[in-house]
């Protein structure tokens, strides 16, 4: 069983964030993350979160099968740096591994994402490696020789989850210990939201590696990819590049999360305060937004009419002319752009300059379709056999 220790003094709390970013520095390859000056998790929680509002899934694993392959787009414009904002669960730190930003926002409507996020964020603060980081999430026992483990295989680190079974005691008192590292951070806890991370973590461990995205209300649909499909989906070149790939873009992620350096938000993409709130912060710290992860919310601002408050949201954002929107479009049919072959979804990069710009153009003929349609132009297809 790994053993978490208690909550550190506020000057280890420090010293821990400065090691974690020199270690990123002499282990990764790039410019060294740089931190910002004494974040203050709970309080910027505080300052960005809106109050809550629903969606029908619980959200706890992506859909999108083609999430990384923006990642080549990425690469390929060179994105990195910076601020990163995005929506949802996880997906978002495979992101973050690649860009490499100084300061990450992970928004989302649900107040259950942020609970999620905590959660991982207290992995993250206790796992020595990506198996360990598994192994809390899954409650699963790591193997007695864990360190031998740490450059291995992504798919070696997935069949020891697969085959080795549930422990139900040793998740009872893992996640009792997790829980205390939740509290440590500071962000105010209802029983409900307590409830709410069992759950969480329950379902996660009861149902492994199949732990597949469900919406509320509708039928289970066994094409949805699971968890494990996720963790081993590949670029465009067909290179894995999740965050769990390899050793040196996890502990990207985790040097990110021991520095407070990923503040997940309760916002909607059309509130008043989160975005608004983001933006204000990154103008005082003199930090422009590099990448926006948008999901499909996009599609459902249009149907709820807040479309243009949205785009008033995105226009208050600090950016440059090379900062991109990335999109994930499950459009049908002959609307743009065609999903690649053996995926449900297509991923889009689009300037922000390019967006704005379009949006202007369009005026009140503007349209989710449209928007896409000008995201493809932007960036053609990639031709067939890549």
């Amino acid at each position: 069983m790994t053993t978490l220790p208690s909550r550190p003094l506020p000057f280890l709390a420090r010293l821990r964030q400065s090691l974690a970013i020199l270690a990123v520095s002499f282990t990764v390859h790039g410019p060294p993350i740089r931190p910002l000056d004494q974040p203050d998790f709970p309080a910027l929680v505080a300052r960005f979160s809106e109050g809550p509002g629903f969606f029908p899934s619980d959200n706890l694993v992506s859909n999108e099968t083609s999430y990384l392959h923006a990642v080549s787009t990425l690469r390929a414009r060179r994105i990195a740096g910076g601020a990163y904002v995005g929506v949802g669960p996880e997906q978002g730190f495979s992101y973050i591994a690649e860009i490499r930003p100084e300061i990450a926002f992970i928004v989302d409507i649900r107040r259950d994402n942020l609970l999620l996020h905590l959660l991982l964020k207290a992995m993250f603060s206790s796992a020595a490696n990506r198996l360990e980081y598994l192994c809390l999430l899954f409650g699963r026992p790591a193997p007695p020789d864990l360190h031998t483990w740490t450059d291995r295989p992504l798919a070696d680190l997935l069949q020891w989850i697969d085959t080795t079974p549930f422990n139900p005691p040793l998740h009872e008192r893992t996640h009792r210990a997790l829980m205390a590292r939740v509290t440590s951070f500071g962000v105010p806890l209802s029983s409900d939201d307590r409830a709410t991370i069992r759950r969480f973590h329950d379902e996660f461990a009861a149902t492994g590696l199949e732990l597949r995205y469900t919406n509320r209300g509708r039928s289970f649909r066994p094409w949805f990819p699971s968890i494990r499909d996720i963790y081993l989906a590949t670029d465009l070149e067909g290179q894995r590049v999740s965050y769990l790939a390899t050793e040196d873009r996890w502990r990207i992620v985790r040097a990110m999360e021991r520095a407070d350096l990923i503040v997940p938000v309760v916002g909607d993409l059309a509130g008043p305060k989160a975005l608004r709130e983001i933006g204000t912060y990154l103008g005082e710290t003199g930090r422009t937004v590099s990448a926006f992860y948008l999901s499909n919310v996009e599609s459902y601002l249009f149907r709820g009419g807040t479309f243009p408050a949205f785009v008033a949201n995105v226009r208050a954002l600090p950016t440059e002319p090379e900062s991109v929107l990335i999109r994930s479009w499950f459009g049908r049919g002959a609307g743009p752009p065609a999903a690649a072959a053996g995926h449900l979804s297509t991923q889009q990069v689009h300037t922000v300059a390019r967006f704005l710009q379009y949006v202007a153009i369009a005026g009140d003929q503007v349209s989710y379709w449209g928007i896409a349609n000008d995201a493809t132009t932007e960036n053609p297809p990639v031709p067939a056999g890549r």
